[in-house]
């Protein structure tokens, strides 16, 4: 039988790239995402994306998505305790295993696996060590599509974010710069993969700036039809 997991889910490629190595793999059965968004925002904490898309990315993929929820400006304690409070809960619906997609930094998996293993739970990373820029054509080649929602600006220019992750992007991206962007380069959201049902219309809007990040507002026109399950507030 295969085992029951939940996938970390940010909504960006690589996340979409590891729930594709999952469900490839019959040794596993992804049973929900888990995403971690801010209280007062109702975004994802890492990169402002609207709870919104969120859950229209988990209703066209068919899984539940298990919410778990921060305050604004918390610190590693803050995120620690409800991912705690949050995967504790899993646990009692008989999930063992968090998978990450996570590329090749091994502090953050150290950290992530510190983290997880003081609940007795296991980690997984389906594309731990793959290489970048092999795996970022493959995105593009095999008809994932995503938009940047976010850029470093001390890293790449502003003037990437809010584009198309596509071959072009990539044959522009400065050398010095991942082409997954693991280094925190930039951030994607996906909005249509082989996985999903349909894609997620979307259109861009402002654009916000944070010191050194620069934001770009991603707006769906067609009403949220999904409420998601597993929520924590």
């Amino acid at each position: 039988m295969s085992e029951p997991i939940v996938l970390a889910w940010s909504g960006g490629k690589d996340s979409a790239l590891a729930l594709a190595a999952l469900q490839a793999d019959d040794q596993f059965e992804v049973v929900s995402l888990m995403t971690t968004f801010t209280r007062e925002f109702e975004r994802v904490s890492m990169h402002g994306i609207q709870r919104d898309l969120i859950i229209s990315q988990a209703n066209r993929l068919g899984l539940p998505l298990v919410e778990s929820w921060i305050d604004r400006g918390a610190n590693n304690a803050g995120y620690e305790a409800a991912m705690k409070e949050t995967l504790s809960e899993l646990q009692l619906q008989g999930i063992q295993t968090v998978a990450f997609g996570d590329l090749f930094l091994e502090e953050i998996r150290t950290y992530r696996d510190q983290l997880v293993q003081s609940l007795d739970m296991k980690t997984l990373y389906p594309i731990w060590g793959l290489d970048t820029l092999l795996l970022a054509h493959h995105f593009v080649s095999d008809g994932f599509q995503a938009m940047t929602c976010c850029v470093d600006s001390a890293q790449i220019p502003d003037s990437f974010c809010g584009r198309e992750f596509d071959t072009t992007f990539l044959q522009t991206l400065p050398k010095t710069a991942d082409p997954c962007g693991e280094n925190g380069e930039f951030h994607t959201f996906v909005y249509d993969s082989p996985m999903m049902t349909t894609p997620i219309k979307i259109k861009l809007g402002a654009v916000h700036r944070d010191g050194q990040f620069v934001f770009r507002e991603l707006q769906s026109p067609v009403p949220n039809e999904l409420t998601s399950s597993g929520e924590t507030r």
